[in-house]
């Protein structure tokens, strides 16, 4: 994938941007950090270059400032929600985003429960936290939260929250996911912290909207796809424009709550330190973008990638309908359609050739390379083979794997483990070609390209098992599939 975001350029201005906003403040900031700050693949994706550890790493340099708070809320442990991107739930999430930073010399001081009840789950949660050393703290919902702000700021309302006790000046509120209650957690804090004459500041960190992007821009109308589910809207901040002048981006949740918030400052400080919802903001993305047009082509991709993750959810029953409808809207704004993701014609046509399920995919000098369904080998196996073939100038007539070495896998598939599918998964293929190349050249070659088959782009024409879906994430592949069951026919 071409470049066009520099990250060594994101990092020190990022950390340089945030301790200039620690020092507006005097004592504390409180810093709510939206989206994921590790593995942020969204990011790398619309911004290529943009490393997904690269929020991680930039709080690194802040370490000797820095403490860590997890936020996650009762509702979320109670219901075993699940963040369907790791498949592990938030409260096994908050376990592993701690076992993250402490193993990167970053400091976690505490985690805190919203909304806390008390239930045996949450109770078994929180022994669990406490047996790891962690303080646990515990924040209560709020009669008309957030409009009703005199009950809010007072010692019914942040008052009877417990008291986070912090040491650094840099307080990052991170969460397994939305709805955690960040925000709420920092206003929170900045009450009981000026109760106890600290001067304390927040801020927000949320990469996207990119505030210094136009509003239709496609890195932009790629996180209203990515939040399709949730409704997010990009949209001009009015309280920015009207304070300065100047247009810029922020997205509707923030705007909408932008003046209850601003009454929440009044309430706890006398006045507001903010004229609007961009200036809460620290995101310094959009300065480290230095190929436009790259961040504009990988982000319509990504947009395309959306519109094909909806769809499958569509057949899985996991989603209604709109979520396609308004990413196709998307589309039309970007004035992009499926076919110009190049692997998607490409592996349709063949499926239509061959009457088989197929697949394409686009090596890094834009050369695709097919994959069909055959005795041995599913399509998305093929393609792979295909792919490194190709890349290491192995002529596509010899056989990476023996029709000998497959056998005995199908073997144990079929006959031992009950499967009905006789070929071989992605997985199964990548092992075999491995066991091959102890002793064949060709296989060892084949193997040592897999690595450049990072950030290309592949396509079948039916859904893949979550087996074959793991392989290709786990070899940086981006990976579309048509809406259709593996036993359906292209046609």
């Amino acid at each position: 994938m071409k470049q066009g975001f520099d990250n060594d350029k994101y990092l020190a201005m990022q950390s340089d941007h945030i301790r200039e906003r620690i020092s507006k403040f005097g004592d504390k900031l409180y810093l709510e950090f939206g989206g994921k700050l590790y593995d942020d693949y969204h990011a790398s994706r619309v911004l290529p270059g943009f490393e997904p550890d690269s929020k991680l790493r930039m709080l690194m340099q802040l370490a000797d400032q820095a403490e860590i708070v997890i936020v996650i809320n009762a509702a979320d442990i109670t219901k075993n929600k699940v963040r369907y991107d790791l498949g592990i739930t938030y409260d096994l999430d908050v376990l592993r985003l701690i076992h993250v930073f402490t193993d990167r010399g970053l400091y976690v001081s505490s985690v805190v429960i919203t909304r806390y009840v008390d239930t045996p789950a949450i109770q078994q949660f929180k022994h669990k936290l406490e047996k790891l050393g962690l303080k646990v703290y515990r924040h209560y919902e709020i009669d008309g939260y957030p409009s009703n702000i005199p009950l809010i700021v007072s010692d019914e309302g942040y008052g009877k929250n417990d008291y986070i006790e912090t040491t650094r000046p840099l307080v990052v509120v991170t969460a397994p996911g939305p709805g955690s209650g960040k925000m709420a957690t920092c206003l929170s804090q900045l009450y009981h912290e000026n109760k106890r004459g600290v001067k304390a500041g927040y801020a927000k960190f949320e990469t996207f909207p990119i505030w210094n992007l136009p509003l239709k821009h496609p890195v932009n109308l790629a996180y209203e796809a990515a939040t399709a589910d949730l409704n997010d809207v990009n949209m001009i901040d009015p309280f920015h424009l009207e304070a300065y002048g100047k247009t810029t981006v922020n997205y509707n949740r923030d705007v909408e709550i932008y003046p209850v918030l601003s009454a929440i400052f009044e309430g706890i400080f006398g006045k507001c330190p903010y004229k609007s919802p961009t200036d809460m903001g620290v995101n310094m993305a959009g300065l480290c973008i230095f190929d436009d047009e790259a961040c504009r082509e990988a982000s319509c991709q990504e947009i395309i990638r959306r519109y094909y993750q909806a769809l499958e959810k569509v057949v899985k029953d996991d989603s209604c309908q709109n979520e396609a409808y308004k990413i196709e809207l998307i589309m039309k704004q970007a004035k992009i359609s499926p076919k110009d993701r190049v692997v998607v014609p490409a592996a349709v046509n063949l499926a239509k050739e061959t009457d088989a399920p197929a697949a394409a995919l686009e090596l890094p000098d834009g050369k695709i390379v097919l994959g069909k369904t055959k005795e041995l080998l599913g399509a998305s196996a093929a393609v792979l083979l295909n792919a490194v073939k190709e890349l290491g100038g192995i002529d596509h007539s010899i056989d990476l794997i023996s029709p000998e070495s497959i056998a005995p896998i199908q073997e144990l598939k079929v006959r031992y483990l009950g499967s009905g599918n006789p070929r071989l998964h992605t997985d199964e293929v990548l092992i075999a070609l491995s066991t091959c190349a102890a002793t064949d050249e060709n296989a060892r070659i084949a193997l040592e390209q897999l690595p450049k088959l990072r950030g290309c782009q592949v396509h079948t024409t039916v859904m893949l098992s979550n087996v074959d879906k793991n392989v290709f994430k786990k070899l940086g592949i981006g990976l579309t599939c048509e809406p259709v069951q593996e036993d359906k026919k292209i046609g």
